[in-house]
């Protein structure tokens, strides 16, 4: 009879450690699941701060390549009235010289034609 009480007594303390088992295996799995939330939330989160971050950062150096643009283009804008200036200048003074002396400035314009013609007749040789 002793081993008939204590295979009740096994049986009984096996079929309680199956569930404190199942108990502490739910108990783990739930605070699994609350730990991974927390750690997706801190995923989330972090993710959210670096896109901004970085979408500030392209705002700023949007905002210096448009800065750099703009004065690129002004000192373009200068350059390019300078030269024109300078262009008409050098024209008015040609024009100016072959009205003073234009058979001069004819002989000049042949010598120099010639001189071009021969040096490209050279080149075919």
């Amino acid at each position: 009879m002793a081993t008939s009480q204590t295979r009740e007594t096994l049986k009984n303390d096996l079929k309680t450690l199956k569930e404190d088992t199942v108990t502490l295996t739910d108990d783990a799995k739930t605070a699994a699941r609350a730990e991974a939330a927390a750690l997706k939330e801190k995923a989330a989160q972090k993710a959210a701060k670096a896109e901004a971050l970085v979408r500030e950062k392209a705002e700023q150096a949007t905002e210096k390549a448009k800065e750099v643009y703009g004065q690129a283009r002004e000192k373009g804008r200068e350059y390019y009235d300078d030269a024109q200036e300078r262009l008409d200048e050098a024209q008015r003074y040609v024009t100016e010289r072959v009205q003073e002396r234009p058979l001069q400035s004819t002989a000049i314009a042949l010598g120099v034609g010639v001189v071009i013609g021969l040096l490209l007749a050279g080149r075919r040789n």
